[in-house]
């Protein structure tokens, strides 16, 4: 039985995430206590007790303090199998985490995996689903892992109700991944979306974030083409995705609009983010790291990466694999700067 401190490092839902991901793709059970200890309300929420009954009904696992507010869960696994799955959070809580908790699990059968998820899709504290598709299921597919992904609806904080559908192919062995150079810029492209309300508010920041980037980064050439959308929502909600194409590699950076807040400052916050990341001349933002190092850990061969921020999440995850599975790896950098990561 592997024995976990949910407190550990950052001390927040991604080493129970990773754990409940390790466990049912390896077949071994884990006791982790002080679940979520560095968060402002400890213990389980919705959307990591959808993560918990995913993956016991997904394993067939025995499963013991999953209530909501626990502090403490023993998971025992079976065999995986796969089908076709829904699971609604039934909060705002967000869809992309609970989907790449599931993923790992699933990557590896014989069959396809088609799954349903309804919740956030754009909420605060995870990845939006632009990111997700655009960046994080990109990078799967040049490891050798292919998800294909569909939103019909999106779900803004506080009330939810967005759903997004999840094809997860079988993979063979995974590849390396090797970018240390990101190369000159190609593109810059992306969404500013409403949801239920006017398009002229994402029109407002579209522009925003459009001369943020263009009054920063002067000397860029490349295009910059951000498109005004209107989304099918349950609730009010509005959102920018700005995606950088580079000749090694690509980036992407997103911002949530909120009550109170200005839509130029939501197109600000999305341009800042993606500014930061270009000063650096890093390959892989600053999210990215953290969301694909589970899969790097499994490959036969040596991965090298650079990234624009060494971040605690990071170095949390890389922990909580470790215990699940020997492999090796070092990160050269300091939290909050840009550092090189490598994986074997």
């Amino acid at each position: 039985m592997i024995e976990i401190d949910g407190s550990f490092g950052e001390g927040g839902g991604q080493i129970l995430r990773t754990a409940l991901s390790l466990s049912a793709l390896f077949m071994k059970p884990f006791r982790i206590f002080n679940i979520r200890k560095g968060r402002k309300k400890p213990g389980l929420m919705p959307q990591h007790l959808t993560c918990v009954r995913a993956m016991q009904l997904l394993s067939r696992a025995e499963v013991t303090g999953g209530e909501m507010g626990s502090t403490e869960l023993v998971f025992r696994p079976n065999n995986v199998t796969g089908g076709e799955f829904f699971f609604d959070i039934g909060t705002a809580g967000s869809t992309s985490l609970v989907l790449q908790t599931i993923i790992p699990s699933l990557i590896f059968l014989k069959e396809k995996t088609s799954l349903i998820l309804k919740g956030g899709t754009h909420v605060p504290f995870s990845p939006s689903f632009d990111y997700v598709s655009n960046v994080f299921a990109v990078i799967l597919e040049r490891i050798g892992i292919k998800i294909d992904l569909k939103i019909e609806s999106c779900g803004f904080y506080p009330k939810g109700g967005g759903k997004i559908r999840a094809d997860i192919f079988p993979a063979a062995d995974i590849k390396p991944l090797r970018v240390v150079e990101r190369g000159e810029a190609l593109g810059i492209r992306g969404y500013s979306g409403v949801g239920n309300l006017p398009l002229s508010i994402a029109e407002r920041q579209k522009n925003s974030a459009v001369n943020k980037i263009r009054y920063e980064l002067s000397d860029l050439k490349c295009p910059v083409e951000i498109e005004p959308v209107s989304v099918a929502a349950q609730g009010q909600g509005t959102f920018m995705y700005i995606h950088l194409e580079s000749e090694n590699f690509f980036a992407g950076f997103s911002a949530l609009g909120e009550r109170k807040k200005r839509a130029e400052a939501v197109g600000e916050k999305a341009a800042e983010d993606l500014i930061k990341y270009y000063s650096t001349n890093a390959a892989l933002d600053q999210h990215l790291p953290d969301q694909i190092v589970l899969y790097l850990s499994m490959s036969k061969e040596e991965s090298v990466f650079t990234t624009s921020c060494i971040t605690q999440h990071l170095l949390t995850n890389l922990w909580t694999i470790s215990l699940f599975h020997e492999f090796h790896y070092s990160v050269d950098g300091t939290i909050g700067k840009p550092g090189i990561v490598k994986i074997a």
